[in-house]
């Protein structure tokens, strides 16, 4: 399938016409880098007092092809895979692996370089705890605008602490590696974490968690699993979140450094990985991305400083409305939004510039636009119908309770504010038609971001495709990020903010009891210390749905009390609604007529089309398409930005379903078969 969409792409992309079309869009991803985390210089010969590595925390994707590509390192830019493509084919997708680099400051804390070569000892631990972790009802966290909801152990009747290790805990084990370009080919088993699933049955399963590599200066490579799940004794799939006798390969955990800088050997401020899956709309950030998320906790605890005023349009108002006009390519409750709301043109430059205007004379409008954004601060009994129809049209945390506030998907208080003090007027006019500061802000790749600014930049381009909610559980990881109990900044104040706290329990089992309530999520159970608080391997992930494909497709669009217009999840990793290929391509035809051309460009698809089956009689459902999507993910397409006559349109390119993989497009014929 892929050689004629890809090669179609490239030919759309080299035309003088489309380049220009591209050079005019609007909404192009930017870098842009963070600058409250920002470390001085230190000077010339300064010595080695410490060393970290980054990002603090690092995320991996699943895929089930053998190629790959590197988790984004520069903020604002989408992963780069070497041919522009996410998918090995129609149908394998590529592992995105994280690269994590280790810094060295010195006694005053000023950063002196990173330290690459051989000098360098890399652990990773990895595990996937999902089976032996209690079922998932609702955050634990939200009081009583939505209560959280006891849950049950995962596999209750393994009872012993013993038998649950055995049969539930996939333990890939600590690894090792050092060196240059180690393991390059992937196959030495010294570096493949595996674990077992049923252990202690006849029928167990040994489960891969990954590997590790290094580059050509000595970085680490973790490259993630396939994303296959399994059930030993072919159980049924009967929950969207917590299925017993199954396993995924999801899985985190720590990672150390022991790092020799001359004479001196030092251990590494350490660091976290969670190998996660597909992003399938990569150059689509969420609304509100994992990194806001964490930021605003890390204000509200003093962790971090929040900017000054006034603030800089581009830096901190303008991401927020590039999400917000983006999300009409994949969820179609946005693409129609100004049948209910007036928030205007967002794909409009001069409209844009309009928005980036401070002076008071543009006062009524800004409010306007403010006014149109869900308020985190109103949680009064009224605000599940005051705050519904707004931005963004998402279900929140406390969907499990009507009539809550919760129900609807809520801002950081921090991003909020931005747009707050946007409205105010407290900003600066730093748009000038463009979208990045010539040469300031502009960075094409990693070498291109100033030493000081390095080590925030891969923690932020880690963290900003990841989704910030609503976390019920999420996209990839879940509400647990936002409790500051996570953090090892908790426990010592030298500690940077980010880095989650690392656990010492003697087992990787924990046993909370019988029940999982928000009482013992924040207090532990007997001599078990809580859940939210230092974590070890699979702790992160063990929260979320098992096996994983089933939530990714259950939570796609939900009707509500409401049901226009319909309500979304995570469109942004997990499209709703699609502009297709072959309607991009009919949408290009200059055999057809403008009207016609228009109307495929403006129609979209539903991007799970067929999980829940096809054919000539009613007999699919719900149940088929959570079952369906564990063997069919690998088919569903990703949506990528492809130029077109109206400018540039963003696009679901490689779906195994489409039709040019049984068809050709003949221009002024139509579809045709191969």
């Amino acid at each position: 399938m892929p050689d004629q969409p890809l090669a179609s792409r490239r030919q759309f992309l080299g035309m003088a016409s489309s380049a220009a079309l591209i050079a005019g869009a609007p909404w192009p991803a930017r870098a842009n880098v963070s600058t409250q985390n920002v470390y001085d210089v230190a000077p010339s010969g300064a010595a080695v007092a410490k060393v970290r590595i980054y990002p603090a925390l690092g995320i991996c994707r699943v895929g089930g092809s053998p190629k790959w590509f590197y988790a984004p390192e520069v903020p604002g830019l989408p992963p780069q895979p070497d041919d522009g493509t996410f998918k090995d084919g129609s149908e394998k997708i590529k592992k995105q692996v994280q690269r994590f680099r280790v810094y060295a400051f010195d006694a005053d804390d000023q950063i002196i370089g990173e330290v690459t070569g051989d000098s360098i000892t890399w652990g990773v631990h990895l595990a996937n705890t999902k089976a032996n972790w209690y079922g998932f009802n609702n955050p634990l966290d939200n009081g009583p605008l939505a209560p959280g909801l006891p849950s049950q152990k995962r596999n209750q009747y393994f009872v012993s602490n013993a038998d649950r290790e055995e049969n539930l805990i996939i333990d890939g084990g600590a690894l090792q590696i050092s060196g240059l370009e180690v393991n390059q080919s992937g196959g030495d088993p010294a570096y493949q974490f595996e674990g077992t699933f049923w252990g202690g049955q006849p029928d167990a399963i040994s489960v891969d968690l990954g590997q590790l590599r290094t580059d050509d200066a000595g970085r680490l490579l973790v490259v993630p699993p396939d994303g296959v799940s399994n059930s030993p004794s072919d159980a049924p799939i009967t929950s969207f979140a917590d299925n017993n006798a199954w396993h995924d390969d999801w899985c985190d955990g720590p990672v150390t450094a022991r790092v020799t800088v001359g004479d001196q050997e030092f251990e590494a401020e350490p660091s976290w990985v969670a190998c996660v899956g597909p992003n399938f709309a990569p150059e689509i950030p969420p609304i509100t991305t994992l990194y806001d998320v964490i930021e605003d906790m890390n204000v509200q605890e003093g962790w971090s400083d929040a900017p000054e005023l006034p603030l800089s349009f581009m830096k901190y108002v303008y991401p927020t409305f590039r999400r917000v006009a983006l999300m009409e390519w994949v969820t179609q409750a946005a693409n129609l939004r100004q049948g209910w709301m007036a928030i205007g043109d967002l794909g409009d430059p001069d409209y844009v510039a309009r928005l980036a205007d401070p002076d008071p004379s543009n006062a009524d409008f800004r409010q306007s636009i403010f006014d149109l954004f869900r308020d985190p601060y109103n949680l009064s009994d009224s605000a599940y119908l005051e705050e519904r129809l707004k931005i963004p049209y998402m279900l929140g945390d406390g969907v499990n309770y009507d009539g809550s506030p919760l129900q609807w998907f809520q801002f950081p208080k921090l991003q909020y504010d931005y747009l707050r003090m946007w409205a105010a007027g407290e900003f600066v006019n730093d748009y000038n038609g463009q979208v990045a500061e010539d040469g300031v802000t502009d960075y094409q790749t990693f070498d291109d971001i100033p030493l000081e600014l390095q080590p925030g930049a891969l923690t932020q381009a880690a963290l900003e495709p990841c989704s910030g909610g609503a976390f019920h559980p999420g996209v990839e990881l879940t509400y647990y990020l936002r409790i500051k109990e996570m953090y090892a900044r908790n426990y010592d104040e030298t500690a940077e903010p980010f880095r989650i706290a690392h656990g010492a329990r003697p087992s990787l089992n924990q046993n909370l009891g019988r029940l999982l309530t928000p009482e013992v999520a924040f207090a532990g159970f007997e001599d078990t210390p809580p859940p939210l608080g230092p974590q070890m391997a699979g702790d992160l992930t063990r929260w979320m749905g098992l096996p994983w494909q089933c939530d990714a497709f259950s939570c796609q669009q939900v009707l509500m009390q409401q049901n226009y217009p319909i309500a979304v999840w995570w469109p942004a990793l997990l499209p709703i609604d699609v502009l297709p290929e072959p309607f991009y391509m009919a949408g290009l035809d200059e055999n057809l007529t403008e009207e016609e051309r228009e109307k495929f460009f403006a129609n979209r698809v539903n991007w799970s089309r067929g999980v829940a089956g096809i054919g000539y009689h009613a007999n699919s459902s719900y149940w088929d398409g959570i079952t369906n999507m564990i063997t069919v993910w690998e088919r569903m397409g990703f949506v990528v930005r492809m130029p077109s006559p109206q400018g540039d349109v963003f696009v679901e390119m490689q779906h195994a379903d489409n039709m040019e993989t049984r068809f050709q497009w003949n221009p002024g014929q139509g579809m045709l078969p191969n």
